[in-house]
């Protein structure tokens, strides 16, 4: 027997496909989880906030949250790569042209954070957390520090072989001030966005010190 149905005039209509529509569903109900469990990551940490209250926000039972992510562990780091996918987008998607180049790059980044608090207020309270050995984002974020801090010092270096920068530079000492200066302003605004213009205020320190390092005086 034929799959089609066929019309009152007897031409056959083919049926609909629900495959795309509901991986369509099933993605737009994923992505909504992971939204509502950066505001819950980042209002209560991992350890207080519970799947059951993020399912309820959802509009959906544990046992549907279930469905999409495994545990409670599986969607904090699925709500990281998530947020990794997009600083790596940014920071590491093509090679710039200086040294110069890379901290505006940075500064471009600080101004798309200020438009997404959720993911800067999970960011802070995440990192705190995880400095516990036990902590599931623990490897997470030691391998990201440490990834980003490797690529800025490799970036450091070029700039000084190519004779943007002077020679003396420790190249691992001013990676090291940038995450800091970095991270710190940003727990800053996050507690309080109204006492601070974060990009400017980042990129008033970095070009202060690519001045203060330029091999040009620039």
């Amino acid at each position: 027997m034929s799959a089609k149905r066929k019309t009152s005039s007897g031409s056959p209509t083919p049926r609909k496909s629900a495959g795309r529509g509901s991986y369509a569903f099933g993605d737009a109900r994923r992505q909504k989880i992971l939204d509502t469990a950066v505001d819950h990551f980042g209002r209560w940490g991992f350890h207080t906030s519970s799947l059951a209250r993020i399912a309820h926000d959802c509009g959906i039972t544990q046992g549907g949250l279930l469905h999409h992510f495994r545990s409670k562990e599986d969607l904090l780091l699925s709500v990281l790569a998530q947020s990794e996918r997009h600083d790596v987008e940014r920071l590491f998607g093509e090679e710039p042209a200086s040294y110069r180049a890379y901290l505006d790059t940075l500064v471009a980044l600080i101004e798309e954070n200020t438009r997404r608090p959720g993911i800067v207020r999970m960011f802070n309270v995440l990192v705190g957390e995880s400095g516990n050995v036990g902590h599931p984002a623990h490897d997470y974020f030691k391998e990201r520090y440490a990834r980003v801090l490797r690529h800025t010092v490799d970036l450091l270096e070029a700039a000084v072989r190519r004779g943007e920068l002077r020679p003396d530079t420790d190249c691992l000492a001013v990676a090291q001030e940038h995450l800091a200066v970095m991270d710190g302003l940003q727990i800053q605004w996050a507690l309080d966005p109204a006492s601070m213009d974060m990009p400017t205020r980042v990129g008033g320190y970095l070009r202060r010190q690519y001045a203060a390092l330029a091999a040009t005086g620039d």
